[in-house]
């Protein structure tokens, strides 16, 4: 970073600058508890003569413990893509009004968790429903380990609540969906051939202004072979959202690959994912009373609103990991 000519490039100053905060939030930990380990052996002595001192030993240890601990995680982000950023898409999907409203709800809880963690967030592509809430929505969190923390959130979320769409106040189930792929850099080599791929451009809708609204500058890719469709509508520049839309389509077939290395994995062991009905990975709860549980993990958060506001978002990821990394243990 030092060199000169070093933001000549800031599209690839900005990768080194991602490396090097991915590095810091594990060296900087690591150095930590170095030092701190030193220092607890002469408290220790201190309090074998102070008794008062042993209060603050305890403390020190407890402090010391929640490091190793966040490093203990953070070593479970072992894939070829988890440092990363992370490509995320939330659909609604069966539920009506109510849908479109819980992924306009998740699309908030996802970048309230990013800010927390002081992640960047970019809007990719956001298409709102007419009553209320997003027909879908993609947005780029980038941060140390952002693919890694967020991989585990793809799947069915499941909502139930008193509608607030409802006249008659009845309680209505609802579903959005959530897809997750690694924003890789050019240096990663992911092969589609331009043929295979359909490009469309529409109107885009929503917020935007005139311009927006009034030329064809929203992208549509769709790779053929795969049937995977890609769309960015966020930017006024056709040639702004081509460009995105093709970051998003090399994102989603990097995350294909790895999901077949996943199923591999998952038919050589017996523990494939469920899928249809029933097979949503998490639930959260409105009504008849506020909890939100976690289908594979167990884990538990009974304060609805502190999971939805992102405070304790990072507790599900945790649980993931831990459960993933117990799997690869057994096997």
């Amino acid at each position: 970073m030092a060199e000169a000519g070093f933001w000549d490039d800031n599209d690839a100053a900005q990768i080194v600058i991602g490396q090097l905060k991915g590095l810091k939030s594990i060296v900087g930990p690591l150095d930590e508890l170095s030092s701190a380990v030193e220092d607890l052996g002469a408290l220790f002595e201190m309090a074998d003569e102070d008794e008062s001192i042993a209060v603050e030993v305890s403390e020190e240890v407890t402090r010391l413990e929640s490091i190793l601990d966040n490093l203990e995680l953070k070593a479970l982000l072992n894939g070829p893509n988890d440092n990363a950023g992370a490509i995320l898409q939330i659909n609604a999907r069966d539920g009506g009004t109510d849908a479109n409203d819980w992924a306009d709800m998740m699309l908030r809880m996802y970048s309230a968790w990013a800010v927390g963690q002081d992640y960047k967030i970019e809007l990719l592509d956001r298409q709102d429903n007419e009553e209320a809430g997003i027909n879908h929505a993609s947005i780029a969190i980038r941060g140390p380990m952002a693919y890694g923390y967020l991989k585990g959130e793809e799947g069915i979320h499941r909502l139930v609540r008193i509608s607030p769409f409802n006249s008659e106040g009845k309680r209505q189930t609802s579903f959005a969906a959530v897809s997750v792929s690694p924003e890789i850099d050019d240096s990663i080599d992911i092969q589609i051939e331009k043929k295979d791929v359909r490009e469309d451009t529409y109107r885009a809708s929503g917020a935007g202004g005139q311009h927006v609204n009034k030329t064809d500058s929203a992208i549509r890719l769709t790779h053929v072979p795969t049937n995977t469709v890609v769309q960015c509508q966020n930017q006024r520049s056709q040639h702004q959202n081509r460009d995105t839309a093709w970051k998003m389509l090399r994102a989603k077939m990097a995350r294909l690959e790895e999901e077949k290395r996943e199923a591999e994995t998952a038919l050589k062991y017996g523990t494939q994912a469920r899928t249809g009905f029933g097979s949503q990975i998490r639930n959260y709860f409105l009504h008849p009373d506020q909890r939100v549980k976690d289908a594979r993990t167990g884990h538990y958060v009974g304060n609805f609103n502190s999971v939805l506001d992102g405070s304790e978002l990072q507790g599900f990821f945790d649980a993931f990991l831990r459960l993933r990394a117990g799997k690869q243990v057994k096997e």
